[in-house]
């Protein structure tokens, strides 16, 4: 008599505590390199911005790209309302940009750095400049996924500022192979 088999059924493994997991999370995410940008907004004559380091082009036609901004940022309640942002991509010589940007205080932060109105949005001197659309606005846990259509772009000529391993850096080209 033929025999039916059975499906095996993997072994169950109990999940890992959600902090255990977030904290090896972290750990993996800090291994990856990943560029620094202050992101910028302004609604009636104030400036607003932060830091981040999750930023990525998103596509080339149409040009777009991608910010990731913390669900309860003040920042991200002043693009909902404008609609605009601008992003200040960080050259090497930019980690105290960064670190000033990082922390809380909203417009006070302006009070420290050099920087000017462009396209009606706050541009700090010596970085790169996009400034985007918002077209879409995309749920992400904890953070909000803003996508955008690219109105402008200037570049600079300065080396990346780049996280990784939770300090700030830059990029090194390899050898050429022989």
């Amino acid at each position: 008599m033929p025999t039916t088999a059975q499906p095996r059924t993997a072994a169950r493994v109990p999940a890992p505590a959600d902090a255990a997991l977030q904290q090896r999370f972290r750990d993996v995410m800090a291994g990856v390199a990943t560029p620094v940008a202050v992101i910028t907004a302004m609604a009636d004559r104030v400036p607003h911005g932060t830091t981040v380091s999750a930023f990525a082009s998103l596509s080339m036609s149409p040009p777009m790209v991608a910010v990731c901004l913390d669900r309860d940022s003040d920042l991200l309640a002043m693009i909902r309302t404008t609609g605009r942002f601008g992003v200040n991509v960080l050259g090497v010589g930019h980690a105290d940009l960064a670190l000033t940007f990082a922390r809380k205080g909203g417009a006070a932060k302006f009070d420290q750095v050099e920087w000017s109105p462009d396209r009606g949005l706050p541009r700090l001197p010596g970085a790169a400049w996009l400034t985007g659309r918002v077209t879409r606005f995309v749920d992400g846990g904890d953070h909000v996924i803003v996508l955008g259509a690219v109105e402008t772009a200037d570049t600079h000529d300065a080396d990346p500022l780049t996280y990784h391993r939770r300090v700030f850096g830059t990029h090194t080209a390899l050898a050429e192979p022989a």
